[in-house]
């Protein structure tokens, strides 16, 4: 499907552009521990919510509690790891949690199953375009 692209065509194979790089403070370019496409990609999938931290050298991205405008009783928090060095669809792993607002303060809610897959599908699909930009035109 959509992902097929995504993997590389080895698996012991690590290229340059199934990595990506970042470029660091002070103009220093090193490469991240993590896929550089799957990073940025969930860095802007949840551009919309605060981060609470983000590690690229360990592959964990956590947001803070974040409330939509629409629906100031329920807020959402997510926790992302990204596992591998490869644009791989099993290089991503999602932890969605959810609480509602109640008399007691908040409560833990049910996160519906369906979620956790969406944003993945979301971020996978963003690395997979942020890879073929910078692949450049081909000839």
């Amino acid at each position: 499907m959509l992902l097929a692209g995504c993997g590389s065509s080895s698996d012991n194979e690590i290229s340059d552009i199934d990595s990506g790089t970042t470029a660091i403070s002070g103009g220093t370019s090193r490469t991240v521990g993590v896929n550089s496409y799957l990073w940025h990609a969930t860095l802007d999938t949840l551009s919309f919510m605060p981060l609470q931290s983000a590690d690229p050298f360990g592959g964990v991205i956590i947001t803070d509690w974040y409330s939509a405008p629409s629906d100031l009783n329920e807020r959402v928090k997510v926790t992302i790891y990204i596992l591998d060095r490869r644009l791989r669809a099993d290089g991503i792993r999602i932890a969605v949690f959810r609480q509602n607002r109640s008399n007691e303060g908040w409560v833990d809610a049910q996160v519906n199953a369906d979620t956790a897959t969406k944003l993945e599908d979301a971020i996978l699909t963003r690395a997979r375009e942020l890879r073929l930009a910078s692949a450049g035109p081909r000839s």
